[in-house]
């Protein structure tokens, strides 16, 4: 069952006139209205999302102090290897430090752990294998807050160690020489707290330049990684707000005609035109799921490798490799999802209000979280996938919109090794044998927090006519509200009465359907898709009169530009009722700026450093070597690539 409730902004709704100074339609203005954006300043400011309006670096705690401590070190000629993150925001953020570093012709060597040897962090086997190479500092990014025994042990051993991360920091935090984590000061200073991996290395690095560039009179094009932080910031799903709204906005223009060989490929193994327009959606759903599968199936050094390609051909090669690892991850998921299906129907058939533990012995590691983020689509209730891993079960979580998942684990602490996250997505480790008994555990306690079980709630931005939805100027205005994520969801529109003209399967995915809808009141004709819905809608449902609940974007057909309806939720209406609810009451109307966001990647894997009695909101774990030849440098400029890099 779902509720579909109304967004309503706070009242007097604003004068028609500040639409016409804006030169926006009452359409665009209601719904920014809806969405808590009612003055004329932050109208602006976020209608346009100019990268004149990013902080100066030197304006963010700890980056002043973060990026001197750098530039000395490395103008001291001290080794630097930078550790990164097996996904596509730790690959994104290691390939950005290397550009710069690069640029400006300074050696450093980098590590991405591989995941199914040597998990999530900072471990301390290979700080000791860095020790005997030679390396003096560290610089984690999109890592490192929580890895106290690993960080301890670099400092014993002589090393400097600087985290640049944005996971919620521990208590305490380990013993680093210096941080830049944006969480770790006052919410209500720092400039943007829910930066990604990748955003917090850019503003870091930004900082390093301009000082390496007051030396030498050669400046690096700090544009030039904005590719890269679109796809770390997008495929990590952070909130799109201040900061971020700005940055993927502007590194999504850039996506569009790469000149990184390496998304050019990327691209093109996509099924995307390579001087395309690139959506955020695309983004989440074509790009980023390319680049997570090195990490998940093999090493994400190949991910690594391609941001940092200066050779399209050589690019294409190791594209290829990622569309192939991403053919054999989905292919993989979709094995377990239908397992997980069979048993969650089951599970719910005899514990109808709870929440969900389902079990695979031979279930991969590094897939589980993307499946119950799937189940949870699907059944809308807390879940968590387990496999066997290590000699114990490991466990990936995904939650639902206003239950906290972490502070559920917290309650329930007797059978687990382990456990760490947050509200939305958390990682498990459970001690063998004890799985019924954390199941038991965990049913019970989503049954007390579980207030409606099962039913997905949707909010509505309005009512929407298929003419309105046909309006060309709607469209281009919908367009100015890009990019969508969390903090700024795609607007969902609620139709009049539509009638079922006719439908048919997708021809490349049946479970797909294309339906023609004629609006009763208004008598318009408009085509619309329900992907994974086609047994929602048997031929037989042809001639029913539904209201559905969809988003609007514009799609090229033929050469011209048409409206495009994706169907997100129907309900048949033989009385005429719009299928509303009322709100349980006024406080449960989100500000979407404030709806919670899931980093996907966020909160997979509990690691063995990680214990129960120390477990914080700040272990962020994920899911989920011999040195290899130094990846080649991206970039145009010509002076580029004096400097070397070298995996480690």
């Amino acid at each position: 069952m779902s509720l579909w409730y109304m967004r309503q902004g706070q009242e007097p709704a604003p004068a028609a006139e500040l639409g016409e100074r804006l030169s926006i339609s009452p359409f665009l203005q209601d719904i920014l209205w809806r969405r808590g954006l009612a003055g004329e300043g932050e109208i602006n400011s976020f209608l346009n999302a100019r990268l004149a309006d990013l902080v100066n670096p030197e304006k963010w705690p700890q980056v002043p102090e973060a990026a001197d401590f750098l530039v000395n070190a490395l103008l001291e000629g001290k080794k630097l290897v930078v550790w990164g993150d097996y996904d596509v925001d730790g690959t994104t953020s290691t390939a950005l430090v290397l550009d710069v570093l690069q640029y400006h012709g300074l050696n450093a060597m980098w590590h991405i752990p591989d995941r199914h040897k040597e998990g999530y962090g900072i471990n301390v086997a290979c700080i000791e294998r860095l020790h005997e190479i030679g390396c003096q500092v560290l610089l984690s990014v999109d890592s490192g807050i929580a890895d106290v025994k690993a960080i301890a042990r670099a400092r014993e051993l002589g090393m400097d160690v600087v985290v640049s991360d944005h996971h919620l920091p521990p208590d305490p935090l380990p013993p680093a020489t210096i941080f830049f984590n944006p969480r770790m000061g006052d919410p209500e200073t720092v400039p943007c707290p829910h930066l990604a991996g990748v955003g917090v290395a850019f503003f870091l690095m930004a900082a390093v330049n301009s000082r390496l560039a007051a030396r030498s009179g050669r400046s690096f094009k700090m544009d030039d990684v904005l590719d890269l932080v679109a796809l770390g910031t997008l495929a990590d799903v952070m909130r799109l707000t201040g900061q971020n709204r700005i940055l993927v906005r502007a590194g999504l223009a850039r996506l569009m005609r790469p000149k990184r060989p390496g998304i050019a490929a990327l691209k093109a193994v996509s099924g995307m035109n390579v001087n395309a327009p690139v959506s955020a959606s695309q983004v989440s759903f074509k790009l980023a799921p390319r680049i997570n599968a090195a990490g998940r199936m093999s090493h994400a050094r190949v991910a690594v490798q391609l941001l940092r390609c200066r050779n399209f051909s050589d690019s294409m090669d190791l594209a290829r490799q990622l569309d192939e690892f991403n053919t054999t991850r989905r292919d993989t998921e979709h094995i377990i999802l239908d397992e997980a299906r069979t048993q969650a129907a089951e599970h719910l058939q005899a514990n109808a209000d709870c929440g969900l533990v389902l079990y695979g012995k031979q279930w991969h590691p590094g897939i589980i979280g993307i499946v119950a983020t799937r189940i949870i689509e699907e059944y809308h209730v807390p879940c968590i996938i387990i496999c066997d891993d290590k000699n114990t079960l490991k466990g990936s979580g995904r939650s639902i919109p206003g239950f906290d998942l972490y502070a559920c684990l917290s309650e329930i602490t007797d059978h687990l090794l382990a456990f760490g996250g947050h509200r939305q997505a958390a990682g498990v480790r459970i001690m063998p044998g004890y799985l019924e008994a954390f199941r038991r555990d965990f049913q019970e306690a989503t049954r007390r927090r579980l207030q409606t079980p099962g039913e997905q709630v949707i909010w509505v931005d309005r009512v929407l006519g298929l003419k309105d939805a046909a309006n060309p100027v709607h469209l281009r205005e919908l367009a100015m509200m890009e990019p969508f994520g969390p903090g700024n969801p795609e607007p969902l529109f609620l139709s009049n009465p539509v009638e079922i003209v006719s439908r048919q399967n997708f021809r490349m995915r049946h479970d797909s359907v294309e339906l023609n809808l004629r609006d009763t009141v208004d008598g318009q004709m408009l085509h619309a898709k329900g992907w994974g819905m086609a047994d929602k809608f048997p031929p037989e449902m042809v001639g029913t009169v539904i209201r559905i609940v969809f988003t609007l974007r514009s799609e090229m057909r033929l050469g011209l530009s048409a409206p495009e309806l994706t169907i997100k939720d129907f309900k048949l209406c033989p009385d005429g009722s719009d299928g509303l609810s009322v709100p349980p009451s006024e406080n449960t109307v989100p500000d979407a700026s404030e709806e919670d966001d899931i980093e996907a990647e966020g909160a997979d894997e509990a690691g063995s450093e990680t214990p129960v009695e120390a477990a914080s909101p700040a272990a962020d774990i994920k899911s989920d070597a011999a040195a290899e030849e130094p990846a080649a440098a991206a970039g145009d400029d010509p002076a580029a690539g004096e400097g070397k890099e070298t995996e480690v």
